[in-house]
């Protein structure tokens, strides 16, 4: 089971996904959250809402939290797997653990080795008792099949042309 307290943050960012979805954007919603349990800063993708691509579920509840000598005793809920430009950010700013409602949609486990990798202590919900979880991934399931434009634009535009030639890289 997990915790009541994971649960509920998660329910949190769930709703901010679901924000997003409802004014046309990406649904994927972030929550950081402090060792005392208060919520520090909390936002939702907003690439179609502001044309900033940069500004993902993680990155919005960082921009809200604002200024802070560090965040190393804080909790980052997200409602899907980090990309690595969010996990970039979740290691330089030292965030300790991250829960994540979502890693289906997600293509592979690479931000979740990285994480853990540098002692961040990753936890994945169990979509078969987190009912959170559950909403996480049903919600970006149906933003996939409804937007796969909007969803390949947010994460970065699909495979770079680049990487796929050794010979330009």
């Amino acid at each position: 089971m997990p915790s009541e307290i994971d649960e509920r943050f998660m329910f949190i960012a769930y709703q901010l996904a679901l924000k997003g979805y409802s004014e046309g954007g990406c649904p994927i919603g972030g929550v950081l959250v402090d060792s005392a349990g208060q919520v520090l800063g909390k936002g939702h993708n907003t690439l179609v809402q502001e044309g900033n691509p940069i500004v993902h579920g993680e990155m919005a509840a960082l921009r809200d939290a604002g200024r802070m000598l560090n965040r190393h005793s804080t909790t980052m809920y997200t409602t899907l797997q980090p990309c690595f430009m969010c996990t970039g950010a979740i290691v330089q700013f030292g965030i300790p653990r991250v829960v994540i409602g979502d890693t289906v949609n997600s293509a592979n486990d690479e931000t979740l080795v990285f994480m853990r990798a540098r002692g961040i202590e990753v936890t994945v919900l169990n979509s078969d008792v987190s009912k959170a979880a559950r909403d996480c991934i049903n919600l970006a399931s149906r933003f996939k099949r409804e937007r796969p434009d909007l969803w390949i634009e947010d994460w970065g535009g699909g495979t770079n042309p680049l990487l796929a030639r050794p010979d330009r890289i």
